[in-house]
């Protein structure tokens, strides 16, 4: 596991009960965790700054909205496993199940900010070693790029587990702000206020003026 900064408490996997409640609280609650991919030997890790959650049945721009179907399966089963999907025939997406018992749910990690591994998230994004950190891992697109998370060696993985090429961690961090928008790019549901950032994450996109 990662090496915590001073005076923070040990890095600890997240449990299967911190998956295990409404999508909307967990996707609150991660902000700030750690997202850590082994590859090849190697941890790459990133702290988790903007996410959106996903209702399930009751929410039309779910996944899991029409029901299980041989590509929506993790988001049935037990929480906290991966669910990885392909969009606009060119990236993968990274989610979180996340549910109440008998439910399905899912929480759609949009971006980190790179702390281990830097160069390697640089070298599978095709960029330079010191590209900023928006351009490696600010989105859902790029951050799967970066970490070489695709369907077929990334679904249906348990986050919990301590032998899971991908895991979420605490080390004790917590956003001072979290800021509150209707999720991106939908059109259904497009209204919900449903997607979080850390205010460090939001002050970016505005200075910038472009989605990620």
């Amino acid at each position: 596991m990662t090496t915590p900064p001073k005076n923070r408490h040990p890095v600890k996997l997240l449990p299967s009960r911190f998956y295990s409640r409404s999508p909307e609280i967990v996707a609150r609650a991660l902000l700030g965790k750690l997202l850590i991919r082994g590859l090849h030997g190697e941890r790459l890790t990133g702290r988790i700054t903007e996410v959106e959650a996903y209702l399930g049945l009751t929410d039309p721009a779910s996944h899991a909205y029409r029901g299980l179907t041989p590509n929506n399966f993790p988001l049935f089963g037990p929480p906290g496993r991966t669910h990885v999907y392909f969009i606009y025939g060119m990236y993968y997406c990274l989610n979180a199940s996340a549910h109440l018992p008998g439910e399905a749910g899912r929480v759609l990690i949009r971006a980190i900010t790179p702390i281990d591994g830097i160069e390697t998230m640089a070298h599978l994004r095709r960029l330079a070693p010191n590209a900023k950190p928006k351009l490696l891992t600010g989105g859902p697109g790029r951050l799967c790029q970066a970490l070489d998370i695709t369907r077929k060696n990334s679904n249906d993985l348990d986050l919990t587990s301590p032998d899971s090429p991908i895991q979420i961690a605490d080390d004790g961090t917590h956003p001072t702000k979290i800021q509150t928008t209707p999720r991106i790019g939908l059109s259904k549901a497009a209204d919900r206020p449903l997607r979080f950032l850390t205010s460090e994450t939001a002050k970016a996109k505005t200075n910038t003026g472009k989605p990620s």
